[in-house]
C-alpha cells in the first residue's frame, strides 16, 4: 500500500475510534491542533488553486473532515462531562476567546453560528445548486461546440476527447458539491446541538456530582462548553469559507490573488475618487483627520502609480507589436504549412455562411458531424476531418467539394428557398425556378417558403438547403471513401481490434500480410460499398487464405464470400424476389481465357470488339431494369466476378456485380436478362 493510502485510512479509522474509545486530554489537544491545521490547508488550497477541477475530490474531503470534527466533538464532550478537564486547547479557547466570561463566550459562539448558517452556508449551498444546474444544462451545447471544432479541424481527436472528459468531470464535481454543502450545514447544526447538550449536561454534573453551586457550575462548564464549541466551529467556519470560495471561483486559468488585486485597484480614476472622498471626510467632518487624510493621500498616490504603470505597459505593448510585425516581415515564408492537403474540403460563397454559422441559427456543422457518424455506422470506417471554409472567389450561393485539394463537384443553392422534387407520380405541376438536384442530377424546382406546404400536400419531396449540401457531401464521401482510407486509418482499426482479439491480429500482421495489403483489401470492399465494420470476420478470412495467396484481389473475393450475409441483406430484400441479370457461360469463358497473371496482379487482354459487344449488351440489360425502377444487379460465377467488375466499372459506376457464393441460400432471384457477346 502507498503511504497516502495508509494516511487516509488512519485518518478515517481514528475518527471511528474516537467515537467509541475515550482519549486523554493530551491526545485531544494534538487532534484539535491537527483539525485546525487541516482546515487552514483546505482554505488556502481553495484560495490559490487555479482551476476547480484541481480539487475534484473536495466533496469527499468535506465528508472526511466533517466526520473527524464530530468525532473530536464527542471525545471532548466525554472529557468535559467525566473529568471536567478537556485539555489546554479547549480551556484556552473558552478563557481567551470568551475573555474568561461565559456570557461573552456564548455571544461570540452565537455570532459565529449565525455567520456560518445565514451568510456562508446558505450562500455556498445556493451557488453550488445553481452551478450544478447550469453546468448540466450547458453540457449539450459544450459537446456540440467540441464536435464543431473537431469537424473544422480546430482541435484533434485527442483534444476533443480531453475536453469531453473535462466537461463530464465538471458536471460530476458541481453535482457532488451541491450535495456536499449539506455536510457543512449539518456539521454546524450538530455542533450547535452538542454545545447545548454539553452546557446542560456539564452544569448538571457539576451541581449533582461535583457539589458546586449552580452559578459556579454554569460558569465553569459554560466556559468549557463554549471553548469546545469554538474549537469545532472555527475549523468548520474555515471549511465553509473554503467551500464558498471554491464554488464561486470564476477565474479558471489565472492567479486568484493577482486577478483580485488587479480588479480592485486597477482603475486609477476609482482610487482618485476614493482618496478625495476620504480627505474631504477628514477635513470637513468631526472624524479624526489624522486617520482619514493619510488614507486618502495613500489612495491618491496609489492611483498615480497605477496610472503610470498602465502608460508604461501600453508603450511596451505597442513596441512589442511593432517588433513582432517587423519580425514577421523579415521572416521567410513558412512553406511547410502550405504543403498540407486536407482530405475533404467544403468551400462555400458568402451567401451560404449563415447556414454554417451557429450564432445565426445554422446547423450545417451539426449535419457534418452526423455525416461522419452515419458513414462510420454504414461502412465501418472513420471519415477524415471535413474542413469547412468560406471562399469569396465563389458565387454567393455556390459551394464546391474538394477531395485531397482537388475539386470533384460543385453545386448552387438559393438561400431562403426549398428544393421540390417530383418522385414520379405527381401530375400537378408547381411554379418555381427549374434546377437539378446536385447529388443525383434529378430535375427539381426551387420554391419559396409560402409554396412549401402546397408542394408537400401534392406529394413533392421538399428539401431545405442544408439538407441538399449534406446529402451531396455524403454521396461524394461514399464514392471516394476507398481512396480516403490511409494506412494510418487501417492501423487505428487494427489497434482497436487487437484489444479484443490480439491472437488474430498477431497471426495476420505482419507475419502473413503487410499493412498495405490489408489496406488494399479494405479499399476494394469500400470501393463497391461493402461495409468493413465486421473487421473480425474480414481478418479471420484473410488469416485463413493468406497462406495460399497474397493477391489482394483474390483475397477480396474470399472476404466477400465470408460477408455474404451482409451482402445479401444489402442488395436482396427478405421475402421478395429480386430481378437480376446473368452472364452467358460463353462470356464468362471468354473473360477467363483472356486473364493474364503477372507479378503485379492479373489483368484482362480481351479483344476490343468483344469488349464493345459485352458493354453494349450490359447497357441494354441494365436499361431494362432501370425502366422497371429497379437497381441493376449482375450475378456471375465466383472466379469471374472481379474481372467482370473491372471490365464494366469505367462504363457503369453504379453497377452491382455479385457472385453466386455471395448470395444466401434463402434469397429468391429472378433472371430478367442475360449478357451475351
Amino acid at each position: 500500500m502507498k503511504k497516502a493510502d495508509v494516511g487516509v485510512a488512519l485518518y478515517i479509522l481514528a475518527a471511528v475510534i474516537f467515537l467509541i474509545v475515550p482519549m486523554n486530554s493530551t491526545l485531544l489537544d494534538v487532534m484539535l491542533a491537527l483539525n485546525i491545521s487541516l482546515a487552514l490547508i483546505v482554505l488556502f488550497n481553495t484560495l490559490f488553486v487555479k482551476e476547480v477541477l484541481d480539487m475534484s475530490f473536495f466533496p469527499t474531503l468535506l465528508l472526511f473532515t466533517t466526520i473527524f470534527r464530530i468525532a473530536l466533538n464527542v471525545s471532548s464532550t466525554r472529557l468535559i462531562l467525566t473529568t471536567g478537564q478537556p485539555g489546554n486547547v479547549v480551556e484556552t479557547f473558552g478563557n481567551f476567546v470568551g475573555g474568561g466570561d461565559m456570557i461573552v463566550g456564548a455571544v461570540v459562539f452565537i455570532i459565529l453560528i449565525i455567520i456560518q448558517f445565514v451568510v456562508i452556508n446558505k450562500g455556498s449551498e445556493r451557488v453550488a445548486e445553481v452551478s450544478a444546474r447550469f453546468t448540466l444544462d450547458a453540457m449539450p451545447g459544450k459537446q456540440m461546440a467540441i464536435d464543431a471544432d473537431l469537424n473544422t479541424g480546430a482541435i484533434t481527436e485527442a483534444q476533443a476527447r480531453e475536453r469531453r472528459n473535462k466537461i463530464q468531470e465538471e458536471a460530476s464535481f458541481f453535482g457532488s458539491m451541491d450535495g456536499a454543502t449539506k455536510y457543512v450545514k449539518g456539521d454546524a447544526t450538530a455542533g450547535l446541538i452538542i454545545t447545548f447538550v454539553n452546557l446542560i449536561g456539564g452544569t448538571a454534573m457539576g451541581v449533582i456530582r461535583g457539589g458546586m453551586e449552580f452559578g459556579e457550575a454554569i460558569q465553569r462548564y459554560g466556559l468549557l462548553t463554549m471553548g469546545d464549541g469554538l474549537c469545532s466551529q472555527i475549523p468548520s467556519l474555515l471549511i465553509s469559507l473554503a467551500t464558498g470560495i471554491l464554488v464561486t471561483k470564476a477565474s479558471k486559468d489565472a492567479d486568484f490573488s493577482n486577478i483580485l488585486v488587479g480588479q480592485l485597484f486597477g482603475i486609477p480614476k476609482v482610487l482618485y475618487l476614493v482618496g478625495g472622498s476620504l480627505i474631504f471626510l477628514g477635513i470637513f467632518t468631526p472624524l479624526e483627520w489624522f486617520l482619514f487624510v493619510p488614507f486618502g493621500a495613500a489612495f491618491i498616490a496609489a492611483g498615480k502609480m497605477v496610472d503610470k504603470n498602465i502608460g508604461i505597459e501600453s508603450i511596451e505593448e505597442e513596441v512589442s507589436m511593432a517588433e513582432n510585425e517587423a519580425e514577421e516581415i523579415r521572416k521567410p515564408e513558412n512553406v511547410v504549412s502550405l504543403l498540407q492537403v486536407d482530405p475533404i474540403e467544403l468551400e462555400f460563397g458568402y451567401g451560404i455562411i449563415p447556414l454554417a454559422d451557429v450564432n445565426q441559427g445554422g446547423d450545417l456543422l451539426d449535419r457534418v458531424v452526423m455525416i461522419r457518424r452515419q458513414i462510420a455506422l454504414e461502412l465501418g470506417t472513420v471519415v477524415p476531418i471535413i474542413r469547412l471554409r468560406d471562399n469569396i472567389q465563389l458565387n454567393p450561393n455556390q459551394y464546391i467539394i474538394k477531395i485531397k485539394g482537388i475539386q470533384v463537384t460543385e453545386g448552387e443553392i438559393l438561400f431562403d428557398h426549398y428544393m421540390a422534387m417530383n418522385p414520379g407520380y405527381v401530375e400537378e405541376e408547381i411554379t418555381g425556378i427549374p434546377t437539378f438536384e446536385p447529388s443525383f442530377h434529378l430535375p427539381a424546382m426551387w420554391i419559396t417558403e409560402s409554396q412549401r406546404e402546397r408542394a408537400e400536400s401534392l406529394g413533392y419531396t421538399v428539401v431545405d438547403p442544408p439538407s441538399i449540401i449534406a446529402t451531396h457531401l455524403t454521396e461524394i464521401i461514399r464514392s471516394h471513401i476507398a481512396e480516403l482510407l490511409t494506412r494510418q486509418d487501417v492501423q487505428n482499426l487494427v489497434n482497436n481490434l487487437k484489444e479484443s482479439n490480439p491472437v488474430l491480429v498477431e497471426e495476420l500482421i505482419p507475419k502473413q500480410l503487410g499493412l498495405g495489403e490489408v489496406q488494399k483489401v479494405l479499399q476494394n470492399l469500400l470501393n463497391e460499398g461493402i461495409s468493413i465494420r465486421d473487421l473480425l470476420s474480414i481478418f479471420e478470412t484473410l488469416a485463413d487464405h493468406a497462406a495460399t495467396t497474397r493477391d489482394t484481389d483474390v483475397l477480396t473475393e474470399y472476404v466477400r464470400q465470408s460477408l455474404k450475409r451482409a451482402i445479401s441483406s444489402k442488395y436482396f430484400p427478405a421475402n421478395e424476389t429480386t430481378s437480376v441479370i446473368t452472364l452467358d457461360p460463353r462470356v464468362e469463358q471468354d473473360i477467363m481465357s483472356s486473364v493474364k497473371q503477372t507479378e503485379q496482379g492479373a489483368y484482362l487482354t480481351l479483344d476490343p470488339e468483344k469488349t464493345k459487344t459485352i458493354i453494349s449488351s450490359v447497357e441494354e440489360e441494365v436499361s431494362k431494369l432501370e425502366n422497371m425502377g429497379k437497381s441493376a444487379i449482375v450475378i456471375t460465377s465466383p472466379i469471374v466476378r472481379m474481372y467482370f467488375k473491372k471490365l464494366t466499372e469505367e462504363y457503369f459506376k453504379d453497377l452491382i456485380v455479385v457472385s453466386y457464393n455471395e448470395v444466401e441460400s434463402n434469397v429468391e432471384l429472378q433472371s430478367v436478362g442475360m449478357v451475351t457477346a
